[in-house]
């Protein structure tokens, strides 16, 4: 038996986390960092210094902004 269906943002966590070799808990943690700065400065910074995919990037910013109510 599966479980419920991840969308949004979530769905791309199992693929960031076999990507890079890192829990999704130590980005979220790095944009805790960032959260002065607009989404797209968060998302180049996730790309510039640590590597990360434009759409990995972007999901995890936006996973992040959803769960401080935009911030």
């Amino acid at each position: 038996m599966t479980g419920p269906r991840v969308s949004g943002p979530a769905a791309y966590f199992p693929s960031i986390e076999a990507t890079y070799g890192l829990p999704v808990s130590h980005w979220l943690d790095l944009l805790s960092g960032m959260q002065d700065l607009p989404h797209m400065a968060q998302v180049a910074v996730l790309k510039r210094e640590h590597g990360l995919g434009h759409g990995h990037a972007n999901a995890l910013v936006a996973y992040r902004r959803s769960q401080r109510g935009g911030g």
